[in-house]
């Protein structure tokens, strides 16, 4: 059964608050917006703004009692009150690259305590001048000490961290307008980040094929092929684990979600829809539908998935920035 659980104008990354309210960001407005639902009706009856004058602010986690905000070109973090209300201004800590075709931010906070932020190529496919750009970095939690942990991920849209191993996961957009076939190329990705690895953006797609127009060809053979092969141009962006969720069918435990933003350079237009990735001994293995239906037969769409969460009492959360929607989906 699929409800709404809050009206939210462009809605994109959720994060779960201690409290069990839910927190989401509105890059179009520099906010974040809290969600409430005391009554535990499935409906979210009180919605306030928590911090405001936010610079596109995009990726959400909670770490030790502070809100981490990833902006487009800066982490900052800030308390919030009883009522989830920001006490103070945000406090700045790491800096990167910002702006370009890609431009949202995800943070999310490793097994190891330190924080990870995606930070998205600035173009379709080029040599980058900034060493930052489609990587994912790791910073102590304060921000300091700030390196590059993986490379060659032209958008890692989606972070999370499997709960059985540790590894953080991410959902990768890859190119587009690839001669001959930009329809079915390259594979959008679910990969598992190595530290120092290099996962082949620009100089090769797909399993170390190189790219005609991505450079040094000989770096392919030293890259890391991807780990879970999508349908091309789904542009796959939010991803959760399904450990906490209630009320699924046998053996979706340790399964995750990943919502599919939809293609906007296929004649055929795909995605636009939430898929269940089957998981097997911690790897990804398979991809199958789990809610689909916002686009029609000819492509035409009333909303866009964009992130996928599972709420306090473990029911599954996806936000639509198209729609201006959170849905609530329950068994």
């Amino acid at each position: 059964t699929i409800t709404e659980f809050a009206s939210v104008p462009g809605a994109r990354l959720m994060a779960l608050g201690a409290d069990g309210s839910v927190y989401v960001s509105q890059p179009g407005k520099g906010q974040i917006t809290r969600l409430a639902d005391a009554d535990r009706d499935g409906r979210a009856e009180s919605q306030t703004v928590a911090v405001r004058g936010l610079d596109r602010p995009h990726g959400l986690a909670f770490h030790d009692g502070w809100l981490y905000i990833a902006n487009s070109s800066h982490v900052v973090r800030v308390r919030l009150d009883g009522q989830g209300q920001a006490i103070g201004t945000p406090a700045e800590l790491a800096s990167y690259s910002g702006g370009g075709n890609h431009w949202s931010r995800t943070v999310i906070f490793g097994r190891d305590g330190a924080m990870y932020v995606s930070i998205g190529s600035s173009c379709n496919v080029c040599k980058e001048s900034d060493e930052d750009r489609a990587t994912v970095m790791r910073f102590d939690a304060d921000g300091r000490n700030g390196r590059i942990f993986s490379r060659g991920l032209r958008n890692a849209v989606g972070m999370a961290v499997h709960p059985a191993t540790g590894e953080i996961w991410v959902t990768q957009n890859e190119r587009d307008n690839l001669r001959p076939d930009h329809e079915d190329l390259p594979p959008e990705e679910i990969n598992i980040l190595v530290d120092g690895g290099h996962f082949g953006w620009p100089y090769c797609h797909s399993n170390r094929v190189p790219s005609p127009d991505g450079g040094d060809a000989s770096r392919c053979p030293a890259t890391l092929p991807p780990t879970l092969a999508l349908q091309a141009h789904s542009a796959p962006l939010g991803i959760t684990f399904l450990d906490r969720a209630r009320g699924l069918a046998t053996g979706w435990s340790g399964d995750a979600l990943v919502a599919y933003h939809g293609s906007w350079n296929r004649d055929t237009p795909t995605g636009a829809k939430v898929v269940r990735i089957r998981v097997s001994n911690g790897k990804p293995v398979g991809v199958e539908d789990f809610i689909s239906g916002w686009q029609d037969a000819r492509g035409k769409r009333w909303g866009r998935p964009v992130d996928v969460m599972v709420a306090a009492d473990g029911a599954i959360l996806v936000s639509d920035d198209q729609a201006g929607t959170i849905y609530r989906v329950t068994r």
